[in-house]
């Protein structure tokens, strides 16, 4: 049995990135999708063998390569859409913590940020207007 969701999840990394930093990124910002909703976290996993395993994400996540153009695009989009992103920029392959990642994007203006992935979830409708005209992650 399938289940129908309204809403959408999106993930748009940037597709000039190294294989490691596009899975950093993706799991970086893909854990900022629960921290904001947390409601889209499942139940527990158990094995047959009584082996208990944490829960995961209960809804698909699409992940979409995008060139620089692109994801600009679709960050523009969702700003003007006034949907709330998680966001990573290049800045952030050289900070150390959490504490490093937010100054480097605190000193940011949002024009200049050095986007490489974005990941929002909202209606289906928005979030496949934000993301039109980018392809899936091959």
């Amino acid at each position: 049995m399938s289940m129908v969701f309204d809403t959408k999840i999106a993930i748009v990394i940037r597709d000039d990135l190294e294989t490691w930093q596009k899975l950093n990124v993706t799991a970086f910002i893909a854990s900022a999708l629960v921290g904001e909703h947390s409601s889209i976290l499942g139940e527990q996993y158990m094995d047959g063998s009584g082996n208990q395993y944490m829960p995961m994400v209960i809804q698909p996540m699409m992940i979409y390569q995008a060139d620089h153009t692109g994801i600009r695009k679709a960050y523009e989009r969702a700003i003007n859409r006034d949907v709330r992103l998680a966001i990573f920029t290049t800045e952030l392959f050289s900070t150390l913590d959490d504490v490093e990642n937010r100054a480097a994007i605190a000193d940011t203006p949002s024009d200049a940020l050095e986007l490489v992935g974005i990941a929002m979830r909202d209606m289906k409708k928005t979030i496949d207007k934000i993301t039109k005209g980018l392809k899936l992650h091959s």
